[in-house]
């Protein structure tokens, strides 16, 4: 299921990377379907990571994520609905940047009902291979 998961997280990468603003407050049909072919956990991780993307786009320095990793630089605390990531990472015009969130879902994992985002620095090149990180 974790090979489904990722070629699915891709998916959701790619529909946050294209995202408007008005488009951010919902999930679009396909985006929905292919969210109910996860297990559970990867629901939520997958809806939380894709908020994030959504979340990053908004801010002031202009970022166009496209890659969003819950569990970077440190293992996440996932609750039944809720995930905190503090040591998150995202990727914006090949680079990433630290970020932590905390996020809590509906109990189907299908809409992030509260989430709180923290964009940190940059991460050096250097350490990319150290934390799975890709270009």
């Amino acid at each position: 299921m974790r090979t489904l998961a990722l070629a699915i997280g891709t998916t959701l990468a790619i529909a946050a990377a294209t995202l408007t603003t008005a488009q951010a407050a919902g999930l679009s049909a396909d985006l929905q379907r292919v969210l109910k072919l996860l297990e559970p956990v990867d629901r939520l991780e997958q809806i939380c990571d894709y908020t994030a993307m959504v979340h990053v786009r908004k801010d002031s320095r202009h970022f166009h994520p496209d890659r969003a990793v819950a569990s970077a630089m440190k293992k996440p605390k996932i609750g039944p609905n809720s995930i905190d990531a503090t040591g998150g990472a995202f990727r914006s015009r090949g680079h990433w940047y630290a970020m932590s969130y905390s996020c809590v879902a509906t109990p189907d994992h299908m809409q992030v009902t509260t989430f709180r985002l923290r964009i940190g620095n940059e991460i050096p090149e250097g350490e990319w291979a150290k934390l799975g990180l890709w270009q």
